[in-house]
């Protein structure tokens, strides 16, 4: 057991009362290697004991012998990074951030929103086509895939209103992809899909809409 956590279970009366005052188990305080971020807060409230002595690598007051290098974290261990990045916002400790690499990560956040976007669209676009020229083939399953591609798509939307406008920006791109993947899926001809997408916007998003 850590050392700092047998000092802890100490001034609580040992290790069962810790467990039950922390919500979590005896069996996981033994096996714990280092103190979860998250614990820290409550070990400090519980036992007094400063935060920084449980977490030195997170807390203030860490010394700098102890402290790891965050872009190291970023690089071998990002999990542990990504904990390092929310304690120091939630403490303000701005001036300690791995900037750079939190400016790429919520860039790379911002894409994977549009990313998912597209790709929704683009499943969406493809089982339109295939439920408009194969319609002895419709099934069950194809319109469970519109309905869950539509409510995914407005959820995002929702979620992020600034990106409202986008699936109409991309429409035309992720239709030329779609139109190629309809024909592969379904056997027939490219050229039997039309060239420049059949739909709107506002059809291809609407629930009600089947073609």
């Amino acid at each position: 057991m850590l050392s700092v956590v047998r000092e802890a279970a100490g001034k609580v009366g040992g290790v069962p009362k810790l467990a039950r005052r922390l919500g979590v188990s005896r069996q996981a305080i033994y096996q714990w290697t280092e103190v979860p971020v998250e614990r820290a807060a409550d070990l400090e409230r519980v036992t007094g004991i400063p935060r920084s002595r449980f977490r030195p690598d997170v807390f203030k007051g860490a010394a700098p012998s102890e402290a790891k290098d965050s872009a190291a974290d970023y690089e071998h261990d990002y999990h542990a990074w990504l904990m390092r990045q929310a304690a120091l916002l939630a403490e303000q400790r701005f001036a300690e951030l791995d900037l750079d690499n939190l400016i790429d990560e919520i860039q790379a956040l911002a894409r994977s929103e549009k990313r998912e976007i597209e790709n929704r669209l683009n499943v969406l676009l493809v089982h339109l086509l295939k439920w408009t020229h194969q319609p002895a083939q419709r099934s069950g399953g194809w319109r469970s895939t519109i309905i869950e591609q539509r409510a995914r798509l407005l959820k995002r939307l929702q979620d992020s209103p600034s990106l409202r406008g986008y699936p109409g920006e991309v429409l035309d791109e992720e239709y030329a992809i779609a139109r190629e993947k309809a024909a592969a899926e379904t056997g027939l001809r490219a050229t039997t899909f039309p060239k420049s997408c059949p739909y709107t916007i506002d059809q291809v998003l609407d629930p009600d809409f089947l073609p």
